[in-house]
């Protein structure tokens, strides 16, 4: 198709480039009639362009639309060459004061908490960088897209309007001068023109709704049969949905329909198919049939091509227009002319109103185009901004009502420039007062809401999916009208007041619909059978909760009922409660319960249960406290109950109804709190002499009283005004203290002590078990401060004038009745009646009216008499014919009750304050002399106590004294008893701690890890217990094989070259480490232990578990069983094989005799390179046909054997069965981690791999341990030390469950990379191998061929040769690859020995390389660079020989701080000045360096042809982290997805590995790996991390951890607020910093190989991680 098409388009190509902007301009100046001229030119030109194949070619169209069409418009709109009009426009022009940049999705927005009038005016990063507001406090959220900067907008900020950029335009703001004076008259004609005829087409074009036949202005002369099927986005079907359809209806792959289905989601349509009528009609039937059954169809559309192409340049314009008045404000308000102009047809016939009202009809790629055009034209110019908005509100309830049926989210829907429009003070107050917009909101609110039930309320139909939907659209509503009333006015005028008004009496209208909706009915019969509705109610209260009092507040700034009336309602609530509370409801189901939790909760509370409070307070204010404690007693039904007399003796005699008396205690209980709560509750400015700051302070004491509290935590336990702000700031600082956070966990405020005074244990806002928390705290507190355990209620600000009267309820006479029936039922105890917490409410109303007589006392004035007499009433007995005892009498009796244990020190304190107030009142009317007198001899009362208690704490003292002694004399007695007890269990310690410390005791003399000087070590035994059956085993050889559960996975921690990929792991030989160690092996163990026969029986029932379970569920587990993994038995650690643990294997096999005389380097090497040269000739013979025998039996003979060499001998394995077993499973779990390959155990590479984790292993605890700063034999953690142990001795033992002569094999090949033998021909060049990874693998293949030989030589030897050789191949290597500059530091040319041995070697290396080496002449940098360089090196052998062979670390090792560099030597038995080693060996190393330096490579390295690793490599590290998040989420903002041209990525995400930015969680950035689809994150965890990978989620800021496709969980980021808490979705927009401990526990985990553990834990306990399809993000 394509090559068809080919020549056509260059055909096309030459009429289009031959068309010139400037003739065609000079056309239209000429023309008399301009617009036929230019639509003429469109009709031609613009189909030529646009759509003609089956894919667009963006670049080439709007390459050619700019040359064809839009050049001539420049040419004509200029006069002359646009390059240089345009740039005089812009000179001419002045800089706006208005930032107006319309934010991108995800960019990162700022509101300051303290100068934005609203929390919906932002600055772009830009601005705010440059403001005042980066020092106040701001929020930081990201943009949906769509917003634009509030920058230079003086009605959006209280102070600092003006960054530091646009601060500078502001000098020359005249009065509102009228921008088109920069410009010319004929520009402005022109202009005028043009803008006029290309805005109307590109409204008429988008508008167009016929499918098939253009405008007639625009109509082609011949016409084509070709047709695009267009599919169209919305919002109700899912992508699988559309990919499935379309693979179906036009039949294309999948990858093809996930871009379809891409563009359409981001676009909002896309074609799916070119081509005549007939074939895209009918790929349209499929698509509507495939989509209807469930909901409507996909909408789809048969298009004539050249409407597409006309629609597709109608955008084109917008967006040109959009950049062109860009270069001048003129242009801007010529645009903005033209669109407002009222077209023939009257109202709403301006270009802007027809976009506007065809809104919901068009597709979301057309409309974020127009509505981008609307707001970089009519919002940026203010005198058209006013006219905007009085269309928009015109238009406002028809643009709802499209909203509400429209499915495209909010943020495409032009309604949402309202949040632009109404939130600018000015604009809203004109728009009320004109086009009186607010009735206009509630009204379409109230129309959207039609069902009403008889009474007129609202009626909400089931809570259906689709209903819920609408009713979410129809709440944006009340966020226009919250925004309409966020600024309050400052100076009424008489039409605002009105409107006001009229707006004020809908709203009225709409809570009359509300008062009393969803009434409730108790159940007695059986219980409820359809739960009612109540969420709508519910969710339109919370809604409306700030307009309700932001209405209040604007009536409050412009400045009869009967009490019962007042209270009727609220008290009907509140008994409602009661009764639930009570029980009494149980049969109402859930609804009811769940509508009561939100009357209090704190998004409800303040227009629900605080106002209820309020206005029975007012209520009660005015009546008489009896009259209105007689209603409370028959609301609640309590009245017959106290009325009774000995009802409590009564009830006790009748033991029927249980329930009834719970009842009723519950509702007694909940009177009294109620009681408590009228007269208590005074911090409602208004109600209480207070302010709102006492208010907060009182939420915050009693929040933090239940348990000190994160700030978010308190955040959210306040209610929140309609800025979304608390007030909390202000206050938090007077009440508590705030304390850092450390590694985990958040920062936490704590209760300042002294506020604990405070504390009202009946709180109103407290729930249940919040005051239950509290008290228990609280009392909890007091104990530690051994202060009593008394709770007494705080002492009270006192009431307004108006209040003042609710006091007298305490001392009525009702009250004190209900306060004497229940002491009284308490003083009788009998069971049932009364209840603790009646008790407590009722000392609690004492201890209250005690508080406020001692106040109304100490506040009197001169000549007043306080008329609050309550210490007088509760000292009088009871009334005849029962005369009870007085109140007082019974608290009296009450203080020694044995059941009253906890309230004794409540009672102790009523009666305090009792005589406190007395003595008060006596002083005032007696003479002062007899209160002296009372205080003397309390006083002394005091002091006997005091010295009392003293005495006996002495005695007690003494007696405790007494008895120690007593105790350690026998116990010493005893000891000398039994002496040779002791003596046995004391040694017995020692030999235990010994075996733990693994280092039995070895003489103090220097020790030698390694070669014939090894220090000896005594054998010592282990015994370990198995985690599975408890049973004790020694390890030996021959018994059953213990194991240690084992995780080994593939690791690029080291990595110097991430890009490296193995192409086909069948095929790949890992006998060289390469020293970038692009990838390695990692072994890492829990160190836990079991019966090798246990683990496997183990195993079994977990994988038929997963087999079962498979059958049931499809849900990933946290570890996978066809991958062989398991999790621990004992700390459910993630692992997937077991390593056996074996005693130190060289011992094993070290058990010949052998001859003192052992060879030296030199000897050594002539003896293996000659046995290795015989076993060659053997392999070949071999594998020769046998018909050459008669040959080949002479060519043997002459084949001398080295002396006592026996290739023909094969050693014993000296291992059980079970053991071999497990060397053999390790081994091929290795393999098939290491490799990537099916297990195999036959394969050559097992031993390979074997090796390669060892080395690997170790290498990464080196750095660890030296990133850390710690001395290289710092005590492990245990769990390490046995891993690396277990580890070292596997490798070395794994050889004798290998074939031999592969083992031999691989020794030859590693052997012949540093001695070159005459058949190894591809070897690595010395620069291309990890020195320590070859001898991990010479040292423990050699035993391999050692055991063949009888000649005396032993295996140590062999070890220190090996070192030795590739030792001096490091230094070597060091030499070649240390680039260092000589700078003028030269340590006063120190010639030692060692210096100027290093020269030596060096001058030998420069000449062996011809001369290719720099010429150096510091012998010192030399040193230094070699000494640094092979650190690294040294330490991994010693603790490579150290697990080897047992030789504990020398003592001095093991201390920190220095550089252990000789005792390393000493350790290694290397001598100190390790250039001795070249010259004890000249000769061979003569030779030996020769060869290396003769590699075709290292010539290639020294002229500058390749690169090579230099020494010491240095550590990997996370990426650097900008102090600041939100650099973070810029840098985020900027990132396009890399496949869907130019398009944002939706969840931007980080690498932190190697800080790579990639499109997460989207069907474009999918790719295929091992045959599925797998999202960005997951494919790029294996090429950067080999499986494992650190991302940070930008938007979310969320660290991710992914290991493998199916396992993920989310981390806590390294970012943190002031508070000290992460704020994981940026939820709560405050400003946020690096962390840089956190960042570096992230670092560690990643160090330690710890990161698929740590998923393994948090996926164990957290299962809903486990449903998380991980390898989409």
């Amino acid at each position: 198709m394509a090559s068809e098409l080919e020549p056509e388009v260059q055909g096309l190509d030459r009429s289009l480039l031959e068309c010139s902007a400037e003739e065609t301009a000079g056309k239209w100046l000429q023309a008399t009639d301009l617009t036929r001229e230019v639509n003429q030119h469109l009709a031609h030109y613009v189909p030529k362009i646009y759509c003609r194949g089956p894919n667009p070619f963006p670049q080439k169209e709007d390459m050619l639309a700019h040359q064809v069409l839009l050049g001539p418009m420049e040419w004509y709109l200029c006069g002359e060459d646009p390059e240089l009009g345009f740039s005089k426009l812009e000179q001419t022009n002045k800089p706006s004061h208005l930032c107006g940049r319309v934010f991108k999705v995800g960019e990162p927005t700022y509101s300051c908490r303290d100068c934005a009038v609203d929390p919906t005016c932002v600055l772009c990063m830009e601005c705010f960088l440059g403001s005042i507001h980066r020092d106040h406090r701001y929020r930081m959220t990201t943009s949906g897209g769509g917003g634009f900067c509030d920058c230079g907008d003086t009605e959006a900020w209280k102070e600092g309007p003006y960054c530091q950029k646009h601060e500078l335009n502001t000098s020359e703001i005249e009065e509102e001068e009228d921008p088109l004076v920069h410009l010319s008259e004929d520009v402005i004609a022109r202009t005028y023109n043009i803008f006029a005829i290309m805005f109307r087409y590109a409204v008429e074009i988008l508008t167009w709704e016929k499918e098939s036949e253009l405008p007639p202005d625009l109509e082609m002369v011949e016409k084509s049969d070709t047709y695009y099927c267009m599919l169209f986005n919305d919002e109700v079907h899912t992508y699988e949905q559309v990919i499935y359809t379309l693979q179906k209806a036009v039949n294309c792959t999948q990858k093809e329909a996930i871009g379809f289905a891409t563009t359409v989601d981001r676009d909002g349509r896309r074609s799916v198919r070119y081509g005549d009528f007939q074939y895209c009609e009918q790929a349209k039937s499929v698509i509507v049939r495939n989509t209807s059954r469930q909901t409507k169809p996909l909408k789809v559309q048969v298009m004539h091509s050249s409407i597409v192409a006309h629609q597709n340049f109608g955008l084109k314009l917008l967006s040109w227009l959009g950049s062109i008045i860009g270069y001048s404000d003129g242009l801007r308000r010529i645009l903005c002319q033209v669109g407002l102009q009222e077209g023939p047809n009257g109202e709403n016939s301006s270009l802007v109103d027809r976009l506007m009202l065809s809104d919901s009809k068009l597709w979301k790629g057309a409309r974020s185009v127009y509505h981008q055009l609307f707001m970089s034209s009519l919002l940026m110019d203010l005198k058209y901004k006013k006219l905007f908005a009085v269309r928009f509100a015109k238009n406002y309830e028809r643009l709802q009502s499209d909203y509400v049926t429209d499915d495209h989210d909010r943020e495409f829907s032009i309604a949402d420039l309202s949040v632009q429009i109404f939130t600018v003070p000015s604009l809203a107050r004109m728009l009320i007062t004109e086009e009186n917009l607010m009735t206009i909101i509630i009204k379409t609110f109230m129309d959207h809401l039609r069902h009403r039930d008889a009474q007129g309320r609202f009626q909400f139909e089931r809570y259906t999916a689709l209903q819920a939907f609408k009713f979410r659209r129809v709440q944006s509503l009340i966020l226009d009208l919250k925004y309409v009333l966020i600024s309050k006015p400052t100076e009424w005028s008489d039409d605002l007041r009105q409107k006001f008004l009229e707006g004020f009496d809908a709203f009225l209208e709409l809570l009359k619909c509300m008062q009393g909706m969803d009434p409730v009915t108790r159940q007695v019969g059986q219980h409820i059978e359809m739960e009612p509705e109540w969420e709508a109610a519910f969710t339109l209260q919370m809604k409306l909760t700030h307009v309700i009092s932001m209405m209040q507040d604007w009536c409050a700034l412009d400045s009869e009922l009967s009490p019962p009336m007042l209270i009727e309602h609220p008290l009907r609530c509140l008994v409602l409660c009661a009764q639930v509370h009570a029980g009494m409801w149980r049969r109402n189901g859930f609804s009811l319960v769940n509508q009561i939790y939100y009357y209090h909760n704190v998004k409800c509370r303040r227009e629900m249960f605080d106002k209820d409070i309020v206005m029975l307070q007012t209520g009660v204010s005015m009546m008489d406290p009896n009259h209105f404690l007689m209603i409370m007693l028959s609301r609640f039904e309590l009245h017959q109950i106290f009325s009774t007399p000995d009802y409590g003796k009564k009830i006790s005699s009748e033991t029927t109804h249980k329930d009834l008396v719970q009842q009723n205690n519950t509702l007694i209980e909940e009177m009294l709190y109620l009681i408590i709560m009228l007269v208590g509750e005074r911090f409602s400015p208004g109600v209480g002499q207070v302010n709102a700051t006492d208010e907060i302070k009182r939420e915050i004491i009693h929040q933090l009283s239940i348990k000190p509290m994160a700030h978010s935590e308190l955040v959210k336990s306040l209610p929140e005004d309609e800025n979304k702000e608390t007030g909390m700031e202000s206050v938090i600082e007077a009440v508590a203290h705030f304390k850092k956070p450390g590694l985990t966990g958040r920062g936490m405020y704590e209760l300042k002590p002294e506020c604990a005074k405070e504390f009202n244990l009946y709180f109103y806002h407290f729930s249940r078990a919040e005051q239950s928390k509290a008290e228990e705290a609280q009392r909890k507190l007091k104990r530690q401060n051994k202060e009593d355990t008394a709770l007494p209620p705080p002492v009270l600000p006192p009431f307004c004038p108006l209040f003042a009267s609710l006091v007298n309820i305490l001392q009525s006479d009702v009250m004190l009745l209900i306060m004497r029936t229940v002491l009284q039922w308490t003083v009788e105890h009998n069971g049932h009646v009364w209840s603790e917490s009646m008790l407590q409410r009722v000392l609690h109303l004492i201890g209250m009216a005690l508080q406020e007589e001692k106040q109304h006392l100490e506040n009197v004035m001169e000549e007043h008499v306080v008329t609050f007499t309550f210490t007088q009433k509760i000292s009088k007995p009871g009334e005849a014919p029962h005369n009870s005892p007085s109140i007082l009498a019974m608290l009296e009796t009450l203080q020694n009750a044995p059941y009253l244990e906890v309230h004794k020190d409540m009672i102790k304190w009523i009666l305090k304050t009792f005589n406190a107030i007395k003595k008060i009142r006596e002083s005032s009317s007696t003479s002062p002399v007899a209160e002296t007198e009372g205080t003397i001899m309390e006083e002394s009362s005091r002091d006997k106590d005091k010295a009392e208690r003293k005495r006996k704490a002495e005695i007690a003292r003494l007696r405790r004294e007494k008895i120690m002694a007593q105790m350690s004399e026998m116990q010493r007695h005893f000891i000398d008893e039994n002496k040779e007890l002791f003596q046995q269990t004391l040694e017995l310690d020692a030999s235990i701690s010994a075996v733990l410390d693994n280092s039995p005791m070895v003489s103090d003399t220097t020790r030698t890890a390694l070669g014939p000087a090894q220090t000896p070590v005594p054998e010592q035994r282990q015994f370990v217990t198995c985690i599975l059956c408890q049973e004790e085993q020694e390890v030996k050889v021959e018994s059953r094989a213990m194991v240690l559960a084992a995780f080994v996975q593939r690791s690029t921690v080291l990595s110097k070259n991430r890009s490296k990929f193995i192409q086909d792991p069948e095929k790949y030989d890992p006998l060289f480490m390469h020293p970038d160690l692009s990838c390695g092996t990692h072994t890492g163990s829990c160190g836990h232990i079991m019966h090798a026969h246990c683990w496997q029986r183990y195993f079994d029932s977990v994988q038929a578990k997963e087999q079962r379970r498979q059958q049931r569920l499809r849900l990933h587990t946290s570890y996978d069983v066809e991958n062989g993994e398991f999790l621990c038995p004992l700390c459910e650690c993630l692992s997937n094989t077991v390593i056996p643990l074996l005693l130190p294997p060289r011992n094993i096999f070290n058990s010949r005799l052998h001859f003192s005389d052992q060879p030296n380097l030199t000897q050594w090497i002539r003896t293996i390179s000659q046995q290795i040269k015989a076993l060659q000739v053997l392999r070949k013979e071999e594998n020769t046909p046998n018909t050459a025998l008669s040959k080949n039996l002479e060519n043997v003979d002459e084949l001398q054997l080295p002396e006592g060499f026996r290739p023909d001998f094969h050693p014993k394995n000296p291992y059980s069965e079970s053991i071999k077993e497990m060397l053999t499973t390790f081994g091929t779990a290795t393999y098939k981690v290491g490799l990537k390959v099916h297990p195999n155990e036959e394969d050559p590479r097992v031993p390979i791999m074997c090796w390669g984790s060892c080395a690997y292993t170790i290498q990464s605890i080196e750095r660890i341990l030296n990133d850390e700063d710690k001395p290289l034999f710092s005590p492990l953690p245990c769990r390490l030390d046995d891993c690396l142990r277990s580890l070292t001795r596997f490798a070395a033992a794994h050889w004798t469950v290998a074939s031999l002569s592969v083992v031999q094999g691989h020794f030859c090949k590693l052997f012949a990379s540093l001695v070159p033998g005459d058949n190894h021909g591809d070897l690595p060049c010395i620069l291309d191998i990890d020195m320590f990874h070859l001898l991990v693998g010479l040292v423990l293949a050699f035993p391999a061929l050692q055991c063949q030989d009888f000649s005396g030589i032993s295996l140590g030897t062999g070890d220190l040769h090996i070192f030795h050789l590739v030792t001096m191949a490091h230094i070597i290597q060091i030499l070649l690859t240390s680039c260092t500059e000589e700078n003028g530091m030269d340590q006063e040319n120190a010639s030692g020995e060692e210096e100027l041995a290093v020269l030596a070697l060096y001058k030998t290396l420069h000449q062996y390389t011809g001369s290719a080496l720099k010429e150096m002449h510091s012998g010192w940098h030399l040193l230094r660079n070699v000494r640094a360089g092979i650190m690294p090196f040294l330490r991994c052998s010693a603790l490579f020989f150290h697990y080897l062979n047992g030789v504990p670390s020398p003592p001095e090792i093991q201390a920190s701080g220095t550089s252990h560099f000789e005792h390393l030597c000493n350790y290694l038995s290397l001598p100190n000045n390790f250039i001795c080693l070249f010259q004890e060996n000249k000769e061979i190393m003569k030779l030996l360096i020769e060869s290396w330096c003769h590699n075709i490579e290292v010539k290639r390295y020294l002229e500058g042809e390749r690169d090579a690793i230099s020494y010491p490599r240095e550590s990997n590290k996370l990426i650097d982290l900008p102090e600041d998040y939100s650099s973070l989420i810029n840098q985020a903002s900027n990132f396009l997805c890399p496949k869907s041209g130019g398009d944002k990525s939706r969840a931007p995400t980080l690498c932190l590995v190697c800080g790579t930015l990639l499109c997460s969680q989207s069907y474009c950035c999918q790719t295929e790996l091992e045959g599925e689809d797998v999202g960005a994150c997951t494919a790029h965890t294996y090429s950067c991390g080999s499986g494992v990978g650190i991302f940070l989620r930008v938007r979310e800021c969320q660290v991710l951890f992914l290991a493998g496709k199916t396992k993920g969980c989310f981390y806590s980021p390294p970012y943190l607020d002031d508070y000290g808490e992460t704020d994981q979705g940026l939820r709560r927009g405050n400003p946020l910093h690096l962390c840089r401990e956190r960042f570096k526990k992230i670092q560690k985990l990643w160090h330690q190989h710890s990161i698929t553990e740590e998923i393994g834990h948090a996926q164990e306990a957290n299962q809903t991680l486990v449903g998380i399809d991980w390898q989409h993000l």
